[in-house]
């Protein structure tokens, strides 16, 4: 057996060097590498041989690929064919230009990302840019911003305050197991904690992605109109509008009131409700759950299963069906439905193969190991928590998984190490975000619903998980200097 670091390693240089220089595609790569890391470092796990057969390495896989599955593969196939029906029913067009004719267009990218910093505190981010990427398509077809700049800030977005702000999962564990252990972190001050610093992330965000998108200026959604829909006088709007695109001029906001009158676009509160209905329902279940008053009551029983990601979607999914596009036959919406189902299935599997990678990954104990080097080598305070949050990242790709482990092995070293306990756990949930590669589900949903290709999200959205956390680590040290 091979130490399970460098079994890991091994597996992602293997799978790295698969994706970038062969024909091979992700999916495979990702579970060839999972595979390898297994047979590698067998028998392993930081209690013994938990694993000592090729037949349970193989188990390992399949389970931790199964698992990701049930987690999320269902959300995201009824997440496509929910954007399909706001994108071909004209819901998000109507949404964007009703947007961009009140903010303008300089500050487009802004929204979309402040509406993510939102939504992600109750909502899971790979839900919140499910549901919310036809927006982001919508203003790039509009503005000819492209999706690396505006999917970069709509996904950091969401990204941040899953990582920083209770009470998603995460955060939320961290606190509690903080206080398991004596420190008494009150959650209302952790919230509050968690926006003030999530703010100059997201303003560092929206700047770095500004960046990579005049770097990548081609992927821009195409602006197109089915001319058979519209009246003459529509025509000569929209014509005005797409002769000013293809000379490269930006839209002013009476281009986009003008638009808002020629186009036969759904009414702007069916559009809207489409695409809260779900959100608001997902929050409900997290608002209800945290009320104890209404624990066991029907009526918080009924919330949470409305609240659940794939009954959320679903809901959204049939009013897009039976109002959205209730001009279509029965015959058009089962197509689309199709269309949906045939760019899910990548999506669904490679994601679910980052989960395999992950389940490997962390059997090994390669995590732990490397932890308690870092822990051994006796560095400064602050850096403890911000150096074991990455490395409990690296190699599984949850950050929820991340943010747990390493708040067990974190919260009971705050007194030796003489750090503020606030400052231990928030630099601890920034660093989890780092790195969003190729076993992270979430690096995934925004390659794929984006319209990157791995190339691209690697030298981008992956840099990006990496630059904005070392931009907070360096405000933690700072903190840590007058805080205590």
């Amino acid at each position: 057996m091979l130490n399970p670091v460098l079994a890991m390693a091994i597996g992602i240089v293997v799978m790295m060097v698969l994706i970038i220089f062969t024909k091979m595609h992700a999916f495979p790569s990702l579970i060839i590498s999972a595979i390898l890391i297994a047979v590698l470092a067998m028998p392993f796990g930081p209690e013994g041989a938990t694993v000592a057969t090729l037949t349970e390495c193989v188990s390992t896989v399949t389970k931790g690929f199964g698992n990701t599955m049930a987690s999320i593969g269902v959300v995201i196939g009824f997440g496509c064919i929910m954007g399909i029906f706001l994108e071909k029913s004209g819901a998000a067009k109507r949404m964007a230009l009703t947007i961009l004719k009140m903010v303008g267009v300089k500050n487009c990218d802004v929204v979309l990302g402040l509406t993510g910093f939102v939504v992600s505190i109750p909502v899971f981010c790979d839900s919140g840019f499910v549901i919310l990427s036809s927006l982001a398509k919508e203003f790039s077809r509009l503005t000819k911003k492209s999706m690396v700049w505006l999917g970069g800030i709509l996904g950091m977005g969401l990204y941040i305050t899953h990582f920083m702000v209770p009470p998603t999962p995460g955060p939320l564990a961290v606190v509690g197991t903080f206080q398991e252990n004596g420190y008494n972190l009150d959650l209302g001050m952790y919230i509050i904690f968690g926006i003030l610093i999530s703010v100059p992330l997201f303003i560092f965000s929206v700047f770095l992605f500004r960046y990579f998108g005049k770097k990548y200026p081609d992927l821009v959604v195409p602006y197109e109109i089915d001319r058979s829909k519209y009246s003459e006088g529509q025509l000569k709007v929209l014509d005005r509008i797409q002769e000013k695109q293809s000379r490269n001029e930006d839209l002013a906001t009476e281009d986009f009131a003008d638009l808002l009158a020629a186009e036969k676009l759904p009414s702007a509160f069916l559009s809207f409700a489409t695409l809260l209905v779900p959100i608001v329902l997902i929050f409900a279940n997290t608002l209800v759950g945290q009320i104890g008053a209404l624990q066991g009551t029907a009526f918080a029983e009924c919330v949470k299963f409305l609240g659940q990601p794939v009954m959320a979607l679903f809901i959204s999914l049939c009013m897009g069906a039976f109002l959205l596009c209730a001009e279509y036959d029965r015959k058009t919406c089962v197509d689309l439905m199709q269309e949906a189902c045939r760019d899910a299935g990548p999506i669904v599997f490679i994601t679910a193969a980052g989960g395999a990678l992950g389940a490997v990954i962390n059997a090994t104990g390669a995590a732990k190991m490397m932890a308690d080097a870092i822990v051994a080598a006796g560095v400064p305070g602050i850096l403890v928590p911000i150096i074991i949050g990455v490395i409990m990242r690296f190699p599984q790709g949850s950050g929820t998984t991340a943010m747990i482990t390493g708040s067990a092995i974190i919260a009971p070293m705050i007194s030796t190490l003489n750090i503020n306990p606030y400052l231990a756990a928030l630099s601890l949930c920034l660093t989890t975000m780092c790195p969003s590669y190729l076993n992270d589900s979430y690096f995934h949903v925004v390659t794929n619903f984006s319209g990157m290709d791995i190339k691209t999200s690697l030298k981008t959205w992956t840099i990006g998980s990496i630059l904005v956390p070392a931009f907070g680590s360096a405000i933690f040290c700072i903190l840590s200097i007058f805080i205590h």
